[in-house]
């Protein structure tokens, strides 16, 4: 019982990302789509309709987060943020610059298909609804010679990174200018940070083990860095209760492209997983850091 508690705030989605916003609610143009994943998966996202010559990917965090953001209308066992975090209002932004902006549920997420019995796996599998849709936009008659960055948030900084480590991958796409990767954070890292109790740990781990094939400390996006060949941004707020300054450094450290990070100072809340929201927060409300990287480069 207690593991498969741990597991429900660790590994396992579902009713706890739910969709509870609409692009009609920020007056943008836009239209439901649905695409599959290579290994069958169907995804649902909307495309929100720009110029058609740029195109921003947005891929949102685990767990209690759907392509909509987080919201505390949904039940789980911890609060995860004082207020809803709306993603709408990136898209919002973005839009007013003329982009367009395809937002999509994850794998286990919103209004997506389940996978892997409810399990995400922090960026390994997720890959391939990111790889979807990038081809979801090269193959659209209307986006076909589009430019494309990657807006990756948490969980789907981790699927970018997969998705540029694998053969049918990312790196085989030209119209991928560029990335912004908002908070880097693996599996192992995270569970370090938790700090949990040993007993507490191994029944959570024996709870995984028992309910999933998938290896969590072996099947990591971290080797894959190396592989991502367009110009990335770093994110990190230093007051994220997940923050592991080395880890992330470590990150920067081993892209092989034109980079920055920028480091935030965000006032620090009342626990660990409200200061890793405010960062998710911070990016609906400040829009300067965002269009610069991406008008350099689209």
């Amino acid at each position: 019982m207690l593991g498969k508690l741990m597991a429900q705030n660790i590994v396992l989605a579902g009713k706890g990302a739910p969709l509870f916003d609409n692009p009609s609610n920020y007056d943008l143009e836009y239209e439901d789509i649905s695409f599959k994943a290579s290994d069958g998966i169907n995804i649902k996202g909307w495309l929100i309709k720009g110029n058609t010559d740029k195109v921003i990917i947005q891929s949102h965090f685990a767990l209690f987060c759907s392509r909509s953001g987080y919201t505390n209308g949904a039940k789980r066992p911890v609060k995860g943020f004082d207020t809803d975090v709306h993603f709408l209002r990136q898209a919002k932004y973005l839009n007013e610059e003329g982009y367009t902006v395809l937002m999509y549920d994850f794998r286990n997420h919103g209004e997506s298909d389940p996978a892997m019995d409810g399990f995400v796996s922090y960026g390994p599998e997720e890959a391939k609804d990111l790889i979807a849709a990038v081809d979801y936009i090269t193959n659209h008659s209307d986006y076909k010679d589009a430019k494309i960055g990657l807006f990756s948030i948490c969980m789907g900084q981790g699927a970018s990174v997969s998705a540029f480590g694998r053969e049918d991958g990312l790196r085989n796409y030209k119209n991928i200018q560029c990335m912004i990767s908002v908070q880097p954070l693996d599996y192992a890292h995270f569970m370090n940070k938790m700090k949990l109790p040993g007993f507490m740990k191994r029944s959570t781990d024996k709870y995984i083990k028992k309910n999933t094939d998938f290896n969590y400390y072996e099947n990591t996006w971290r080797p894959y860095v190396k592989d991502v060949n367009v110009p990335t941004l770093v994110i990190q707020n230093t007051n994220d209760g997940f923050f592991d300054r080395e880890f992330v450094e470590g990150v920067y450290n081993d892209l092989e492209v034109e980079k920055e990070i920028m480091w935030l100072d965000l006032p620090v809340l009342k626990n660990q997983g409200y200061n890793r929201m405010a960062a998710y927060d911070w990016l609906g409300t400040n829009p300067e850091p965002v269009l610069l990287w991406f008008g350099k480069y689209m």
